[in-house]
């Protein structure tokens, strides 16, 4: 059995007796999902992370550009980013495996004196194929799961070797960034986790500027190149999904949760989520 085989193997097996629609956390930082059909797509906030797809095809949307990746290949997430994500090629005989692993500053920080300084990369998201390198560490990792005292002594080290594989494999350069503490990518993403728990009041790009020590200018063209969003479009895009969720689990008006979110307008609002969810908030009520 080749690594791509046993990596889908192990997946399906710790899945088995699962509600297979559900994520599962194998370990801490550690999480499995496997699909039997393809799913609806499903808005959500990606964390920093690696994703590893054993079999199947996934799709993820970030601000409208897709991102696809298969069987043998990889997405890095570097920063907290509103994403939509589907299960694009999945079925009983060939079901859509993934694990994912989050990505620690405090892990990858101490590598980097192991490493030779690259050129600085930035991106939301970026796709690239898995080498056996990386798949065999990330499938020992998965072998040893359900036996607690090898995760105790072994884990620590595999998931040292597994992001030493990511620093020194085509994405190192971006890895280095979500490492560094005083980089780029460490600024912009405490802008971010500013904007997640204030995404109901109005942005100043002056005050997120000062936030992460940098010109105005300066901020606003770095948040965009690595999220490919300005601020402002940013909260948008957390706000919808946010309203999403409360229109799927709360009896609440529609104009309530266009107030809640910041909305001066609950036409606003409408035209807004109709131009990012293709429907209406009332038809997208969870009955």
């Amino acid at each position: 059995m080749d690594l791509l085989d046993e990596l889908r193997a192990l997946i399906c097996r710790y899945d088995a007796g699962r509600h297979q629609e559900h994520a599962r956390q194998l370990l801490p930082g550690v999480r499995i999902s496997r699909r039997d059909a393809p799913t609806e797509p499903e808005a959500g906030v990606a964390e920093p992370s690696v994703a590893i797809v054993a079999s199947g095809l996934k799709r993820t949307l970030l601000n409208g550009v897709p991102y696809e990746y298969g069987a043998g290949q990889y997405l890095v997430a570097s920063l907290d980013l509103p994403v939509i994500g589907q299960a694009a090629k999945a079925s009983r005989d060939e079901p859509f495996t993934v694990v994912s692993l989050r990505l620690e500053p405090a892990e990858i920080a101490p590598l980097l004196l192991e490493t030779p300084a690259r050129p600085a990369q930035y991106g939301g998201l970026v796709v690239s194929d898995a080498s056996d390198e990386l798949l065999d560490p990330v499938v020992r990792l998965l072998r040893i799961a359900d036996r607690p005292d090898d995760v105790r002594v072994l884990a620590p080290g595999i998931r040292r070797e597994i992001l030493w594989r990511l620093l020194t494999g085509e994405q190192g350069a971006l890895l280095r960034q979500i490492g560094l503490a005083d980089g780029m990518l460490a600024h912009i993403a405490e802008a971010i986790r500013w904007i997640r728990r204030n995404s109901s009041r109005q942005l100043r790009i002056a005050d997120l500027a000062d936030l992460a020590g940098m010109s105005p200018s300066t901020f606003h063209r770095h948040f965009r190149a690595a999220t490919s969003m300005t601020p402002i479009q940013f909260q948008k895009q957390l706000r919808l999904q946010e309203a999403r969720i409360h229109l799927r689990t709360r009896s609440t008006p529609v104009a309530t949760i266009a107030h809640e979110l910041g909305y001066a307008s609950p036409s606003h609002f409408t035209r807004d989520y109709q131009r990012a969810f293709n429907t209406t908030p009332g038809e997208d009520r969870t009955p």
